[in-house]
């Protein structure tokens, strides 16, 4: 994949985040930042396709989060811990994701619905496909991701191990723009599909 300007912005965002949750946990010796950012990049140029993804975000996140564990001698669930404290105390990565209201207005189900029909001609390799549930008395916005970018990223990478981990990550972002997320299976853990299944707090 071409290290073009938007996945050389989400790296530097990633990078950034990361960077300063590293220094504030004083463990610089056992996280070289800079072969951090540089293994990104080797994993990036590696990486499959997605064209102009929704998700596309979440594919670098994946990136980078194999390229932290490839590039220091932390355990996935401290390089997670790292990833999760450096997005949580990002204002900028708040600004970017916006609030319940935004994310859960009904105005965006119709551009929603074309990226399902969209995802479902398979016209990327790693890209996610998706069927979008509208509102019901038991959520108030679905999906059902019967193919996850991150999972095959990780198979890719030989490193299937590292997806459930970043699954987790569902649940902050979540929290952030003030929503709860309900989801039973994963894709990650061997299920058919991911179900993902949002509220407003």
């Amino acid at each position: 994949m071409r290290y073009g300007f938007s996945i050389r912005l989400y790296g530097w965002f990633y990078h950034t985040a990361c960077k300063h949750e590293i220094k504030r946990m004083h463990i610089e010796n056992k996280a070289d930042i800079e072969k951090i950012k540089n293994e990104y990049i080797s994993i990036i140029h590696r990486a499959k396709n997605i064209g102009h993804s929704r998700l596309l975000s979440a594919y670098c996140m994946g990136a980078y989060f194999i390229a932290m564990n490839r590039a220091n001698t932390l355990s996935p669930e401290e390089n997670y811990e790292i990833l999760k404290n450096g997005l949580y105390a990002s204002r900028l990565f708040h600004i970017a994701m916006g609030d319940a209201d935004s994310y859960l207005s009904t105005r965006k189900m119709k551009k929603r619905k074309i990226w399902e029909a969209q995802s479902h001609l398979r016209r990327y390799e790693n890209d996610w496909i998706v069927d979008v549930l509208e509102k019901t008395d038991e959520f108030e916005l679905g999906y059902n991701y019967f193919q996850c970018g991150v999972c095959k990223l990780c198979a890719d990478e030989n490193c299937p191990e590292l997806a459930k981990h970043i699954c987790q990550l569902d649940f902050v972002l979540a929290d952030m723009m003030g929503m709860t997320l309900k989801r039973t299976q994963t894709i990650a853990d061997g299920a058919e599909y991911c179900d993902f299944r949002y509220n407003k707090k």
